[in-house]
């Protein structure tokens, strides 16, 4: 038997498993410490009112015979899926009801979509970008270029910045620098996408977080997507999911390549190694699209927003430059006084008992910037910047 060695070429760690380990180190050393924790994104705010309703029905009815449940459609339930079809219409985008696929998140699709890609396919992604990307491509031994994000083009790279590739990964609202591709610019990938019979992986994981309604929130409102990308999304971040799971990826009929149809290959993908999400689950999902769940959901959005304006007006206050915050649950600051990433980490952690991330985990044109996120307490949020402006002021 021989292992995968592809794996012997990832980092020791996942980032955000290095970020603990740090974290709980100090913790062990400093147990009186008030540690303030902004660095992973996971939210803080309970299930909404409707969703947790919605849930306590399902559990009912699988406590009832007549209403049991088993297996069901590892692509999702058909309630769940018209639900999701409604939301994209209320975009101006129309979608089939076998276009979409239930998941446990964004995260597990991202991955396992490479499953219908050949690792003779070169993949491009930003630089700095979500790890999982990266990550699941040196699994596969599948070669990686990089197209860099930074202050000149606003961490939005676009086709002239990047060498030739098959498939393109694009996160918008960006994590982890917060910036939001415009139509213009889509645009221009998707006849980038176009023109080689390349992929486009859309992760809109934080397309709620988006409130100029000049940006667009999906990939397919933009002309000629539905023949080159796939749209990944979760409820995690615009629901509070992070601990139920759930998410969705769609993969429209009209994206064809060498002759063949993508969207029954992930059909045939998922039914063969993807169990589905439970019932309880998906019905909890279902509750997000009704008028009041929207309405729930969409305040708890508020507030993780109002945690972003009260971050960049501390941020404002010291003088230092950050991108994000605005469509987006994350600000991107510039690091003070020209450390580095892990230096930065280090020195808040143990001078100001906030935990953040250092840029560099996102990649190499991360360094030099640092990641904090608005998931917190609006009360802690507040204290922890006040925190990390007396820092600043002493560096």
């Amino acid at each position: 038997m021989k292992i995968n060695a592809n794996y012997n070429n990832l980092e020791k760690s996942y980032l955000f498993i290095t970020i603990a380990k740090k974290l709980n180190e100090y913790k062990e050393a400093h147990p009186e410490a008030d540690i303030i924790k902004m660095g992973i994104g996971d939210v803080t705010r309970p299930l909404c009112p409707a969703v947790v309703n919605a849930m306590n029905r399902a559990v009912t009815e699988m406590g009832n015979a007549e209403t049991f449940r088993g297996y069901g459609d590892e692509q999702g339930y058909s309630f769940l899926q018209d639900a999701i079809k409604g939301y994209y219409a209320g975009k101006g985008v129309e979608l089939e009801t076998d276009e979409i696929f239930v998941s446990d998140g964004a995260k597990s699709d991202l991955g396992n979509i490479l499953d219908l890609i050949s690792t003779e396919n070169t993949v491009l992604v930003p630089d700095p970008v979500y790890p999982v990307y990266v990550d699941t491509n040196v699994m596969a031994g599948r070669k990686i270029a990089y197209m860099t994000g930074s202050e000149e083009n606003g961490f939005l790279p676009m086709p002239g910045d990047a060498p030739e590739a098959d498939i393109v990964y694009l996160c918008s609202p960006n994590n982890p620098t917060g910036a939001v591709y415009d139509k213009d610019q889509l645009k221009e990938w998707v006849d980038w996408a176009n023109e080689r019979d390349a992929l486009i992986l859309f992760d809109a994981a934080y397309e709620a977080f988006v409130g100029d309604e000049n940006l667009p929130t999906s990939i397919y409102q933009i002309e000629g997507a539905k023949t080159c990308a796939i749209e990944v999304c979760s409820f995690s971040k615009t629901a509070g999911f992070t601990g139920t799971r759930c998410g969705y990826t769609v993969v429209p009929h009209a994206l064809v390549r060498e002759n063949t149809e993508l969207n029954p290959m992930w059909r045939r993908r998922q039914t063969t190694k993807f169990n589905g999400v439970p019932y309880i689950v998906q019905r909890g999902a279902e509750a997000v699209f009704t008028e009041e769940g929207y309405a729930q959901t969409r305040a708890d959005i508020a507030y993780y927003k109002e945690n972003a304006r009260i971050m960049a007006a501390a941020l404002d206050e010291v003088g230092v430059t950050y991108f994000g915050g605005i469509n987006s649950p994350y600000i991107w600051m510039k690091i003070p006084g020209g450390m580095t990433g892990w230096e930065f980490f280090d020195k808040l952690l143990e001078e100001a008992n906030v935990v953040g991330t250092p840029g560099v985990g996102f990649g190499k044109a991360g360094e030099g910037y640092f990641r904090l996120t608005a998931f917190g307490n609006k009360e802690r949020t507040i204290e922890a910047m006040e925190r990390i402006k007396k820092l600043i002021s002493l560096i």
